[in-house]
């Protein structure tokens, strides 16, 4: 199974969005505190439209409770300072991966990412034009890339038209 894990998520939106995703992928979703925003924020909940009743929310006080919680799981920290890109990973090994995610605005904090240097992976992209990508577009993107290595369990990945319906 994957995880998503956003460290001290700031924008609801974000969070809402990263939520459907989880709905849609069976994906886990770890929010460590403090929340920039109230879990019934109305822009939290638009965003994840009514998907809610299909997420796993687990909530941590801090990092340090949501390390101890997850014990030796593999566990990518995702950041542009990284040598490692998110595709070059296995994660086909039937282990339970985590994804941490940092703040909008800051991303994760730094000692974390130097204790963790090996475990840290990046999307490529142009740094010089463009600072960042959307978190809730980079959390959909690392988890499908794991899911396309895992051959999508438990999802439909194949849908055929049939009489102008969809059908699986």
């Amino acid at each position: 199974m994957n995880h998503i894990v956003l460290f001290e998520p700031q924008i609801p939106a974000n969070t809402g969005n990263i939520a459907r995703t989880c709905a849609a992928t069976n994906s886990p979703l770890h929010l460590i505190e403090p929340l920039g925003f109230s879990t019934d924020d109305k822009q939290l909940k638009r965003a994840g439209l009514d998907y809610w009743h299909d997420v796993d929310i687990r909530y941590y006080k801090n990092v340090e409770e949501f390390m101890t919680a997850i014990g030796d799981a593999p566990l990518h920290f995702v950041t542009k300072f990284a040598r490692h890109t998110y595709s070059d990973v296995n994660y086909n090994d039937n282990q339970d991966h985590y994804f941490m995610f940092g703040k909008e605005t800051t991303g994760l904090p730094e000692e974390l990412m130097r204790a963790h240097e090996e475990q840290c992976i990046r999307i490529p992209m142009n740094d010089e034009h463009v600072r960042s990508l959307n978190l809730s577009n980079t959390a959909a993107l690392v988890v499908y890339e794991a899911l396309r290595q895992q051959s999508f369990p438990n999802l439909e990945a194949v849908h055929i038209y049939d009489n102008d319906k969809l059908s699986h």
